[in-house]
């Protein structure tokens, strides 16, 4: 039977094992999750086994001992091992960060004392506010009074 130009998707393609397959063992599908856990732990300890007598190298490390100083190992810390005393140091960043913060902590607080330049500069536009402020109230109450005798002098 013809399929035409397009051939179809190759996935849709299910293989089922037969009653005789499945009666000798010789089926492809996979066995089941605790058998095969069963199977791993015994060939991990089979490996085990082989691996404590004979550690193998590859190419030329068991004839020649190498020592590179650029390979890292993996240095992994116990936790009992871990000293706990001992504090990690900071980056440059963490610490110019901190350094940042205590400076400017340090800037707002002369501030708030009025020992700064532009503290000092605050306080004197705040005080000559205040200065044109009260002149001009005082002004405001001289023209009301004014005002108020000029009402009393129309009366009469």
């Amino acid at each position: 039977m013809g399929r035409g130009k397009f051939k179809g998707k190759p996935t849709g393609h299910r293989h089922f094992s037969t009653p005789e397959e499945l009666l000798a063992g010789t089926s492809a599908r996979p066995r089941t999750f605790k058998q095969e856990k069963a199977e791993v732990e015994e060939e991990e300890e089979s490996e085990e086994e082989v691996e404590d007598e004979q550690e193998k190298k590859k190419g030329t490390q068991g004839i020649i001992e190498i020592e590179n100083p650029n390979l890292e190992r993996s240095k992994n810390v116990k936790a009992k091992d871990a000293d706990m005393g001992r504090t990690t140091e900071l980056s440059r960043r963490e610490r110019e960060e901190i350094e940042k913060q205590k400076a400017h902590e340090r800037y707002m607080r002369l501030q708030e004392q009025g020992k700064t330049e532009q503290a000092r500069k605050d306080l004197e536009r705040l005080a000559l506010i205040r200065q044109q402020r009260a002149e001009a109230a005082k002004k405001r109450e001289e023209e009301k009074a004014a005002k108020e005798q000029k009402k009393v002098e129309a009366r009469k």
